[in-house]
């Protein structure tokens, strides 16, 4: 058969829940257009059921990735980046369609991406020296302090940058233990959906990412209101819904990210550890040393 005859074979795009690929279980579709407004893909239209979905399946993978060693997570962070780099074309031609780039821009952006996942999982194993150690006590103990992840983020994904700066907002969180339900951009979703792809064939536990698409507004309401969530990153949240979602957010003291005024460019910008340290928790432990007499310590 002559290739004028042969049909072109499009790609369904689907959510990532629980290393899964379901369809939205409402069965809706939203269609997705590049820059110029020409059509590209019908993407899932999220309902509040596929978040509910999603955050059970961030916390069934909760104690199996929190538990892993930094190493460990270190290695499978560096395996997203390895599988990325190979499906590089791929995520270029996206990136493309989805910001209006030139061929080159967007291969920077997806070069930069890449990096962001080797600097994550450069950091998984050095974060506790950072914000952990030792602290000085009046008395005979041993006062040790050292980072534990919050549990279960939720994460409103860039509304332009639609690979960078999802991995930006999503790398750190799972670096430090997190497991994170991520609502992706609703103006250019498609990446954030392939990204799903790599993330399961790079040895990331089902579940340790949700990927939702849809209308961000509706598919955050619920995840910020949600009891087993705890903790939300605002960054793709326009004022307004930053506001909404900040006050339902409060009903079980989840800690909230708030969005900060980053351009395209600024993602690019080398990161602190500010978004790892956003979603730590401290755990302090006393020790006794034994007794102090005379002579100084028992040990």
């Amino acid at each position: 058969m002559s290739d004028q005859n042969r049909l072109s074979v499009f790609k369904t795009y689907k959510l990532y829940v629980g290393g899964k690929f379901p369809r939205s279980e409402s069965g809706r579709v939203y269609e997705v257009t590049d820059a110029k407004g020409k059509w590209l893909a019908n993407a899932p239209l999220s309902s509040r059921k596929d978040a509910r979905d999603a955050v059970v399946a961030a916390r069934k993978a909760f104690g199996g990735w929190s538990g892993a060693t930094a190493y460990n997570r270190g290695q499978i962070l560096y395996r997203v980046a390895e599988m990325l780099e190979g499906r590089r074309d791929q995520y270029v031609a996206e990136v493309v369609d989805a910001e209006g780039l030139s061929k080159s821009k967007a291969a920077a952006q997806v070069d930069a991406a890449i990096d962001r996942w080797v600097w994550y999982a450069g950091w998984t194993d050095k974060i506790a020296q950072v914000v952990g150690g030792g602290n000085p006590v009046a008395g005979p103990f041993f006062n040790l302090s050292s980072p534990e992840p919050t549990g279960v983020v939720a994460v409103l994904a860039p509304r332009e940058s639609s690979l960078l700066g999802l991995v930006s907002v999503v790398a750190p969180v799972i670096a430090t233990g997190n497991t994170a339900v991520v609502v992706a951009s609703e103006k250019s979703p498609l990446p954030a959906l392939s990204l799903g792809e790599v993330l399961a064939t790079s040895d990331v536990p089902g579940g340790v990412v949700n990927i939702l698409s849809g209308r961000t507004a509706e598919i955050a309401a619920p995840l910020a209101a949600h009891q087993d969530v705890n903790a939300i990153d605002l960054a793709g949240a326009d004022e307004a819904l930053a506001k909404e979602l900040e006050i339902a957010a409060a009903d079980n003291l989840k800690r909230v990210l708030r969005p900060q005024p980053v351009d395209d460019a600024d993602w690019s910008a080398t990161p602190g550890t500010d978004r790892m340290t956003a979603f730590l928790e401290t755990k302090t432990v006393w020790h006794p040393t034994g007794a102090l007499g005379a002579s100084g310590s028992s040990y």
